[in-house]
């Protein structure tokens, strides 16, 4: 049988767009966490096809039956069953041979987009976990203290997500104009309104800090309010410097720039934890040593990160106040973020309610397994912005591909499943064998064996999960 080699057209790369394509191209769309793009980024999956995966193209041929016209009807005879057969099998063989060679590069290629995505958004999990286990080594009931007091600093935060969203948003829609004006002014403006509101947070943690956490924690936990309340004060400071800094982060992200802001969180990441051991283990300050060594960190990543857009030619410390139409333009992105958001935030704020009803011991419990359980799925999240990425092009695009729709769905989901399982041993490991890293109290490390089962299927169960919610929320 011969072969006839035929060159593969070459795949170009694209720039991953930040926010995936709809099916209506004149709606924009959003995405609840910022999709990581840089110039060394793997191809877009929806320009992948069967015949791009290898270097040459092999396409049976046959030989070519005989043409006999018959009577006056001038037609070609059909060519013999046999042949039919042998070509329709080794046409399969090839596509099969393809396919499977195409699950294993598109493995690659997920694999390869979601490194630089992971070490983002496990910063701010683990600044929490430095905390927890450095405090957890000193006071039981300081460590308890974080429980109300993470609330109201961290998941009150998640609220003002929609600034990075409305950023990257607005700056990767200039840049597409190619307009360098546009792209400073919604600079300055969204800058604006993130100082703004963080000058907002300021306020409302100095006059009503203390009372959201006594309501938050009941009378008969009113014990752990002092130390609570003194963490929430000290980190209340970094609020404007947190908001302008998720600006910042937000627009190099708008720009395909992931490694400024992946070298900010970093450099804030060690100044937590050195600032931890020596405030809180040879100083002595306790939870007020955690909260003036997070709030540092938080203020020197917003500098770096601001430093990072004028690297670039832009000027992150000009603010513009928005006019009428930008603020509602905001609003409009800003809606549906923020009741996502604010589900989330209420959710897991009920949970640390009922823990915090249940006594000190339980609640530092609570505060250990909650900070090793967000630390552990946070992996998880690249495979929920990967599915919104690259899965629109292929269920609505002009190239739509329903099969590798399914190949993209099945790669995510094994994926998924394996990590879940690896992440299951290890953040069920941690609490099981390791619980001094976090206390010594016999009665918290008791509390946080009893949870370890329910604990490890939550674990296994969460980033298949975030695969299955990225692919549903195309």
């Amino acid at each position: 049988m011969a072969l006839k080699i035929i060159p593969s057209i070459l795949l170009l790369p694209r720039s991953l767009h930040h926010f995936p394509p709809r099916q209506n191209p004149n709606l924009k769309s959003l995405s609840l966490f910022p999709t990581i793009s840089h110039p060394h980024l793997p191809l877009h999956f929806s320009s992948l096809s069967i015949s791009a995966l290898h270097p040459t193209r092999f396409v049976t041929a046959r030989a070519i039956q005989p043409r006999e016209l018959t009577g006056d009807e001038g037609r070609i005879s059909e060519p013999s069953e046999e042949a039919k057969i042998e070509n329709e099998a080794a046409t399969q063989g090839v596509e099969k041979e393809l396919a499977n060679q195409g699950i294993w590069i598109q493995l690659k290629e997920i694999v390869k987009f979601t490194a630089p995505a992971t070490g983002l958004w496990i910063c701010g999990p683990l600044m929490s976990l430095i905390d927890t286990a450095v405090i957890g080594q000193g006071s039981s009931i300081e460590l308890a203290a974080l429980g109300p007091a993470t609330v109201v600093c961290d998941y009150m935060s998640y609220v003002f997500m929609f600034l990075s969203v409305a950023t990257s948003n607005m700056v990767a829609t200039a840049l597409a104009k190619q307009d360098t004006e546009e792209v400073q002014h919604h600079i300055s403006v969204l800058l604006f309104v993130g100082l703004a509101c963080g000058f907002m947070m300021l306020l409302f943690t100095w006059l009503f800090g203390a009372a959201t956490l006594t309501a938050f924690t009941g009378i008969k936990n009113a014990h752990v309010v002092p130390a609570a309340n003194t963490y929430v004060q000290i980190r209340g400071l970094a609020w404007p410097a947190l908001l302008v800094g998720w600006v910042a982060q937000s627009a190099s992200l708008g720009m395909k720039d992931s490694w400024g802001p992946l070298k900010a969180l970093a450099a804030a990441s060690v100044i937590n934890g050195v600032g931890d051991i020596v405030l809180c283990t040879y100083l002595g300050y306790g939870i007020a040593g955690a909260a003036w060594a997070t709030m540092a960190s938080q203020v020197v990543a917003a500098y770096m990160m601001m430093r990072t857009l004028n690297m670039k030619g832009y000027n992150a410390f000009a603010l513009s106040i928005p006019s009428g139409r930008e603020f509602i333009t905001i609003l409009g992105l800003a809606a549906p973020v923020f009741m996502t958001m604010m589900s989330k935030v209420a959710f897991y704020s009920l949970l640390i309610y009922f823990a915090t009803s249940m006594g000190t011991h339980t609640m530092a419990a609570h505060q250990v397994m909650v900070q090793t359980f967000c630390m552990c799925t946070v992996w998880g999240e690249p495979l929920s912005q990967t599915a919104q990425s690259f899965m629109p092009e292929l269920l609505y695009g002009v190239n739509r591909n329903l099969s590798k729709a399914r190949m993209l769905l099945r790669s995510l989901a094994v994926i998924g499943a394996t990590l879940g399982l690896l992440l299951g041993i290890v953040g069920t490991s941690v609490p099981f064998l390791f619980p001094y890293i976090f206390t010594s109290d016999q009665m918290v490390i008791r509390e946080m064996h009893k949870v370890l089962v329910p604990y490890f299927v939550a674990l296994a169960v969460t980033p298949p999960t975030h695969s299955l919610e990225g692919t549903l929320m195309v």
